[in-house]
């Protein structure tokens, strides 16, 4: 298949997988009470991001990879029937949860699919992963502003039909493992580059939610605005990266972030630069995580997904 082809349906699919997702679980959430609310959400994004690791150890040794995309879109139908049987049933909270587990889990596995897809057929190229990375955010706002039957239903036909397109288009035959610079890098110096990524993934994470719950109102445009940001942030770190070199457009951004951080209170505008600032560094961990890990992409996207929830738990205390 044509890399870019490859690139543009497995970037719809971030999209529409992460806001079938968080639609899923608003619809179902509906007769919940606020404690149950708050597990089972808490439930769902561990599984969609904490088990990555293992789901991306999956993609790297299974030989028919495209089974990953079809158990993850039969998950995530899954997810939409026990969405909608949970508001039939007056809001059962065993639905609820299973809609979680299942969104959770189909989650997991679409996005280790996606990322090693993306890095092989692209030969790890770093505008590449940006573009597939940055789409699932502004999935994210249009799942949780637009939140309705009539969507939900919508993303997963789209997610089944471009699935479907993607395997039409596809010969797994004809993906080549990204090329192994690193054969003498020693497992302790492998353990060491990725735990440094890790770290930093976790305090983007950090980052990125405190930059998103700044001194601004949560209504339908901030949403929009925050999402749209992210998803250009991440899109922008690869090309950026591309035409200045890896090293400087990360020291750059990050620092700018920082920057940005220490006086985010005195302006929104602040905060929404710090929140493109520091989205623009996630292909670039990306990039390097590949190339510490060169034919277990798989692995790398889901260590570095993984490291997202440390993050993300620091930023509710």
């Amino acid at each position: 298949m044509n890399r870019n082809l490859s690139t543009s349906l497995c970037s719809v699919l971030h999209f529409l997988v992460d806001g079938l997702c968080l639609c899923s679980l608003y619809l179902a959430s509906g007769g919940a009470n606020h404690s149950n609310i708050i597990s089972i959400f808490m439930t769902y994004n561990l599984l969609a991001f904490a088990t990555q690791p293992f789901t991306g150890i999956i993609a790297d040794k299974i030989n028919k990879k495209h089974w990953m995309l079809l158990q993850s879109v039969v998950l995530l139908l899954g997810a939409t029937v026990a969405s909608s049987m949970a508001s039939i049933s007056g809001g059962s909270t065993a639905l609820f949860a299973l809609t979680a587990v299942t969104a959770g889990v189909g989650n997991s596995l679409f996005h280790v699919w996606g990322g090693k897809q993306t890095a092989l057929k692209t030969s790890n190229d770093i505008r590449a992963l940006g573009v597939f990375v940055s789409t699932g955010a502004f999935g994210l706002s249009i799942g949780y502003i637009f939140c309705s039957w009539a969507l939900l239903y919508t993303f997963i036909i789209l997610i089944a039909s471009v699935s479907i397109i993607y395997l039409l288009n596809d010969d797994e035959k004809s993906i080549a493992t990204t090329p192994d610079d690193s054969k003498t890098q020693k497992t302790s110096m492998v353990i060491i580059i990725i735990s440094l990524l890790a770290l930093f993934v976790m305090l983007r994470s950090l980052f990125g939610e405190l930059f998103s719950t700044g001194n601004t109102e949560k209504n339908t445009l901030t949403v929009l605005l925050t999402g749209g940001l992210a998803m250009a942030g991440k899109m922008s770190g690869g090309f950026i990266a591309k035409l200045t070199g890896n090293v400087k457009a990360f020291i750059i951004t990050a620092l700018a972030a920082v920057v940005c951080m220490i006086l985010k209170n005195y302006s929104p505008i602040l905060a929404l630069s710090g929140l493109f600032l520091i989205n623009c560094t996630m292909p670039i961990t990306l990039f390097w995580a590949n190339k510490t890990l060169p034919g277990r992409e798989g692995l790398a996207f889901g260590s570095l997904a993984a490291a997202l929830m440390p993050g993300y738990l620091l930023s509710l205390i």
